[in-house]
């Protein structure tokens, strides 16, 4: 069965930390989750999130930067280990228009584009 197309601004509270939609999790602590995009854009596509809504790399809300470095330590191990299965690594983050869901979020990637943007 298909699902409508998300219309809100953060899929993140919305879907995936709702449990509204389940996810394939690869790594989580008290504060961060991380897992394979439902969408892979990438063979090898991750996302690291905050649990705590963050809007994004420039505004962390009420989260602080003690929050953003427990990320980036998730964020920093993902990308060693695919280094090291793949070769190599993206790590990437959008902001303004280029930032979709409006909730700061990681994409640990690897390999070549499997679709068009």
């Amino acid at each position: 069965m298909a699902h409508e197309p998300y219309v809100g601004n953060d899929i993140y509270c919305d879907w995936i930390l709702s449990g509204k939609l389940p996810v394939d999790v690869v790594a989580e602590t008290e504060e961060v989750l991380a897992f394979h995009h439902s969408r892979p854009f990438w063979p090898v596509h991750l996302v690291v999130i905050p649990k705590a809504h963050t809007p994004s790399l420039v505004d962390l809300g009420d989260s602080g930067e003690i929050l953003l470095a427990k990320i980036i330590k998730v964020v920093r191990q993902l990308a060693a280990e695919i280094t090291e299965q793949h070769g190599a690594c993206r790590v990437l983050t959008n902001l303004g228009e280029y930032q979709d869901s409006k909730h700061l979020h990681f994409h640990v990637c690897s390999g070549d584009p499997l679709r068009e943007e």
